[in-house]
């Protein structure tokens, strides 16, 4: 036989068994065997700072009269913060309004009870020991409606990172505790996901308080009366990671 004969012999057997040996591999079983997790972790900080937000609300039937008494407690409240040694560059009037009001919903001159003025302001405290003397001294000089009290962290995002390293850390605790209780190993991370860093604190007002997350901590707004007693406590930073891992 000749030899072109059996090169296209041997061409034709290698193509057969290269065609019939492609089911075969599709067929092996996948080897990416993976447990994935969850880890949380809280950090406990003190406050080193706190953000009080005022409002100085007056009325009156005639508006000129609402504007100055307002204007006039403004003042007061803003010379108070020269007193406690603010500076002046963490005190800003925030927001304003004017609102006519009526009874019984009736837009009518006899219905009119007058034009409420309201002036908001924001105060930075560093000193956080001041915080309730300058809240009653606040409530004398005539402001008269709470905003929001903010306690916060300078050093928040430093801790921030420490919790989320903590939170990595109890997921890959979890994910060897889980695989051991199955006589397994687990391998290099796969993927890492955050599902959120939060930080919260918690304020008492008037026996009601509010808890938010993220940036601020509001309290929620309505009329002051007389002081109450106070404590900062600490304000809880927490992180939530998930992440897989493979299985050896």
């Amino acid at each position: 036989m000749q030899k072109s004969t059996w090169f296209v012999i041997v061409l034709a057997v290698c193509l057969m068994a290269f065609v019939n040996a492609q089911p075969l591999q599709a067929q092996i079983p996948s080897t990416n065997r993976t447990i994935s997790v969850t880890g949380d972790a809280e950090v406990k900080v003190a406050p080193d700072e706190v953000i009080l937000i005022l409002g100085v609300e007056t009325s009156d039937k005639n508006l000129q009269t609402a504007r100055r008494q307002n204007d006039d407690r403004i003042k007061r409240v803003i010379a108070l913060t020269k007193e406690f040694g603010i500076d002046p560059k963490h005190v800003q009037t925030d927001q304003m309004s004017v609102n006519p009001r009526y009874k019984n919903g009736y837009y009518t001159d006899s219905d009119f009870l007058g034009y409420f003025v309201r002036k908001t302001v924001v105060i930075t405290l560093k000193d956080i020991s001041k915080f309730e003397d300058l809240y009653a001294a606040m409530l004398t000089a005539g402001a008269n409606y709470v905003q929001g009290v903010q306690f916060r962290t300078t050093d928040l995002r430093k801790y921030r990172d420490q919790a989320r390293a903590m939170a990595i850390q109890a997921a890959k605790e979890k994910a060897t505790a889980m695989a051991g209780g199955l006589a397994q190993k687990i391998g290099e991370p796969q993927t890492i996901q955050e599902n959120y860093s939060n930080w919260y604190s918690w304020y008492d007002a008037r026996g009601g308080g509010s808890m938010t997350q993220n940036v601020t901590q509001n309290v929620s707004g309505g009329s002051i009366g007389e002081q109450e007693t106070f404590a900062p406590g600490q304000i809880s930073v927490s992180a939530r990671v998930t992440v897989v891992f493979g299985l050896q």
